[in-house]
């Protein structure tokens, strides 16, 4: 999906996204240095079969290697939510009624299901799934065989309830374009599965209220004691902000600019203070980096479950209790003024206090370091054959606000710090033939809230090079990681640790500008995810895939 020269060979892959607005928070922080990962169990045996010499006209369906969505063993009802067929920009309508056999809003858990399928030859598309205006879920798609797919994406929307407690009206949309050459039609169905609070059955801790910001004028309930902003932040449409971790200056050549570089940090404001700050995480979609064979059966990481930006905004509570309406606003730094290409739709989730009709309080603190970001380039040298471009980046931000709220169970005061920071080298010939990135993004945050504490360390990187070589050989050499720890005290101690270390790498080639039973593709892939403490089924979930030519050759559990 890269729009370089390499894509001008390849024609332009382009994520049918612009009007796309969706995802499930991750949270995350620092491990205690003695927390080790468990020992391995004996590996479950290789699929049989040898794989094929090189692609052919059918792959081993899609499928992640991130854990199933736990479900209680309580009563369940389903519902179906959409049934659609995209083949053009027009949303999929329809209506929402709670079903009526598993209790009436309390419920021990709810699991949103998508299952699809799409044949013959298409792009990557990115959809979204709304109800009453509440996004709760983004989505990429695969890229089908000539012989089709299926796949199916689950996810955990308890999170939503107050929303699920009413009939609502239902959009989905997976823009997409269906012609004499790009011929899927993609087909989804979604249901929603309800699993009943029955005795001695946790039931989770949810917002009291869930409402969509689809205006920067909002009103709160006077009563709010917590509140979290959840931020669906792509960067997406087939243009240069799809791979805006690879834009460069004005100054350099390369064929996607930005004038400050590459650095991007997606910030919320209140009534035009700056309340939070994030790293946007660098989704690869399934036709990225310019090399679909790299993700037919192994998506990136996210890339089916696009998670949202988590903010905790409960500082700011008091000032939004006043029963006024205030201006709540998400913007991406680092766009080029005028640039479209991320969507940033955005849901504020509020705990009320039953026991106040008003709750008051203060915000007490706000500090910001400068933002830093600076890109360096270094030219090629002239005359040299193979001569690379280099541009260097970093960048940087640290915000501090606390604030206190006198509710029915006393003071709260609410302190959170949180500091992103960006560092890439990329690397590029005249032409693009090579063109290379090496990426490390983190973003570190504290949440204390009274005698309790959440720290969180979020770590994403990326490492790849494609380059296009004689006879038109295209090679994608890629890895990817998205990590994160996380550690909840209370009164000082540790109470909670989890630790999630998800990564893929890949190895593909094909040769590019003939048809697709001439491009004599192969590929490796693999991809493990683990996922340790309160987060994973049983407390340890570890699971490695690989391919080899769309098959595969590997499917080992360790725990």
């Amino acid at each position: 999906m890269r729009r370089h020269r390499i894509m001008g060979v390849l024609g332009a892959i382009a994520l049918a996204a612009a009007t796309v607005a969706g995802a499930g928070p991750a949270y995350a922080t620092t491990v205690p240095a003695t927390t080790a990962y468990p020992a391995a169990v004996p590996a479950a045996a290789a699929p049989a079969g040898e794989p094929p010499a090189e692609f052919g006209t059918d792959w081993h369906d899609p499928l992640t290697v991130a854990p199933p969505v736990t479900r209680p063993a309580t009563r369940s009802c389903e519902v179906t939510l959409a049934e659609a067929q995209f083949r053009d920009f027009t949303p999929y309508r329809g209506g929402y009624a709670p079903p009526r056999g598993c209790g009436t809003g309390h419920w021990a858990k709810v699991v949103l299901r998508l299952d699809g399928k799409v044949k013959g030859r298409q792009y990557d598309r990115l959809g979204y799934l709304s109800l009453g205006g509440v996004e709760i879920l983004r989505t990429s798609t695969p890229q089908p065989s000539p012989d089709g797919i299926t796949w199916s994406v689950e996810k955990d929307v308890t999170r939503y309830r107050d929303t699920l407690t009413r009939p609502q009206p239902v959009e989905m949309l997976i823009g997409n374009v269906v012609n004499d050459t790009y011929t899927g039609v993609i087909d989804v169905k979604v249901t929603l599965t309800f699993y009943a609070a029955e005795r001695g059955t946790v039931t989770p801790d949810t917002p009291d209220r869930v409402l969509p910001l689809t205006s920067p004028a909002v009103t709160t309930p006077r009563n709010t004691e917590r509140l979290l902003a959840e931020v669906y932040a792509t960067g997406s449409g087939g243009g240069c902000e799809e791979y805006w971790y690879m834009t460069t200056p004005d100054a350099a050549p390369y064929s996607c600019k930005a004038a400050d570089g590459p650095h991007r940090e997606v910030r919320i404001s209140v009534d035009g203070a700056l309340a939070g700050i994030a790293a946007p995480f660098p989704t690869v979609w399934t036709g990225g980096w310019s090399n679909p064979f790299l993700w037919y059966v192994t998506p990136g990481p996210r890339a089916f479950d696009v998670q949202p930006l988590l903010y905790d905004l409960t500082p700011y509570a008091a000032l939004l209790n006043d029963g006024r309406p205030h201006r709540i606003e998400v913007s991406v730094a680092g766009v080029p003024a005028g640039q479209s290409g991320w969507s940033t739709p955005t849901n504020l989730l509020l705990w009320q206090d039953e026991a106040r009709e008003v709750v008051t309080g203060a915000l007490t603190r706000h500090e910001q370091s400068d933002p830093a970001n600076s890109s360096r380039w270094t030219p090629a040298t002239p005359g040299t054959p193979g001569a690379e471009h280099r541009l260097d980046t970093e960048g940087a931000h640290r915000l501090t606000v606390a604030g206190h709220l006198d509710t029915s169970h006393g003071r709260v005061t609410t302190t959170v710090t949180r500091a992103v920071r960006g560092t890439s080298v990329h690397r590029w010939t005249d032409g693009e033939n090579r063109d290379a990135l090496t990426a490390t993004w983190t973003d570190e945050e504290t949440v204390t809230r009274g005698a309790n504490a959440t720290r969180t360390a979020r770590t994403y990187t990326m490492d790849g090079e494609t380059t296009l070589g004689a006879g038109d050989r295209l090679r994608t050499v890629l890895s990817l990681g998205d990590r994160a720890d996380t550690v909840t005290l209370r009164g000082g101690r540790t109470v909670d640790v989890s630790r999630l270390d998800d990564r893929y790498t890949g190895d593909a080639t094909y040769t590019a500008n003939v048809p697709r039973d001439q491009r004599h593709a192969v590929a490796t892939t693999t991809a493990r995810h683990r996922l340790y403490g309160s987060g994973a089924p049983g407390g340890c979930h570890d699971r490695t895939v690989t391919t080899v030519q769309g098959t595969v050759t590997e499917d080992r559990r360790r725990c």
